[in-house]
């Protein structure tokens, strides 16, 4: 369940949801990292999706988290629902398991479910997987003790449970967007060196509708070796039909650029073969000077 039906006021009412970090909308990055849901239900207005998901609507309209909550899971029959906010620009796939095993383990602590905590200390309720029962139990307690759920913040719910936490100790899936500065931050750190090729090729991956391992560091050396041995405008050709020979053949994209890099450096022995056998060409001579008449 995602809320997104927030006002966004300190983003000056903005659609928040659909603004774009890394060339896609808030709202699929945060759809992209429980891609496995079995159903996604977004609380809030309609809006364009990468993924096919379920709309509800809080009662009233931007009635607030709980609202958004109780809402959602008139949705679901599942046991075990995930909670993410729609303003989570590195939420992974990692993170979303470490919940869900976090929520479900066997103990004696009897969890109602699992939520993140942030390097500070601070737990994230909307980061959060929550076993469905007690979670709705919750919820029918804090509307029988203030006759509605409009309004009402998120501990009134949280102090009702027993959640296991589980630490986010660089603050990057817990770090959200709430501010102008923060998607600027954002941004910014999306096009760091370290990071850049990963979020392309994750962003690449979901504009064209396709799910698979890329072996960057593979594909790199394959570029390399082609633009070095064959010619630079080689490289971005020959990763191309790589690609499309895995698709075609449902081979591995690494043993494919394993098997090319192999062509290119043949092509480049071949090269230095030919120039170390190829003789120097003889000064030419000078024409001799005709003699003075």
């Amino acid at each position: 369940m995602v809320p997104a039906g927030g006002a966004a006021r300190r983003l000056g009412g903005v659609d928040k949801p659909a603004v774009s970090v890394g060339g896609r909308p808030l709202l699929d990055r945060v759809l992209d990292a429980c891609a496995d849901a079995a159903t996604a239900v977004v609380v809030g207005p309609r809006r364009p999706t990468a993924r096919p998901v379920v709309y509800a609507r809080e009662d009233p309209p931007g009635g607030g988290p709980l609202a958004a909550l109780d809402a959602g899971l008139r949705h679901t029959t599942a046991p075990v629902v995930l909670v993410l906010s729609a303003d989570l620009p590195f939420l992974t796939g990692v993170t979303v398991r470490a919940l869900l095993a976090a929520a479900t383990a066997d103990g004696a602590d009897g969890a109602d479910g699992a939520l993140l905590r942030d390097a500070e200390g601070r737990d994230q309720p909307l980061v959060a997987a929550y076993r469905a029962a007690p979670l709705r139990r919750a919820l029918d307690a804090v509307r029988a003790g203030h006759g509605t759920l409009a309004g009402r913040p998120l501990r009134a719910l949280s102090e009702q449970l027993s959640l296991r936490p589980v630490s986010d100790p660089t603050a990057t899936a817990s770090f959200d967007c709430d501010t102008w500065e923060d998607i600027d931050a954002a941004r910014a750190r999306i096009r760091e060196h370290g990071t850049v090729l990963d979020e392309w090729i994750t962003a690449a991956k979901a504009e064209l509708g396709i799910e698979l391992d890329v072996d960057t560091a593979a594909l790199l050396d394959l570029a390399r070796d082609a633009a070095h041995g064959v010619a630079r405008p080689a490289a971005p050709l020959t990763t191309f039909l790589v690609g499309y020979a895995a698709a075609q053949q449902g081979r591995d994209v690494s043993a494919l650029a394993a098997k090319v890099a192999a062509l290119a450096n043949r092509w480049a022995a071949e090269s230095a073969e030919n120039a170390d056998a190829t003789p120097e060409a003889a000064p030419e001579a000078k024409p001799k000077a005709k003699p003075a008449e």
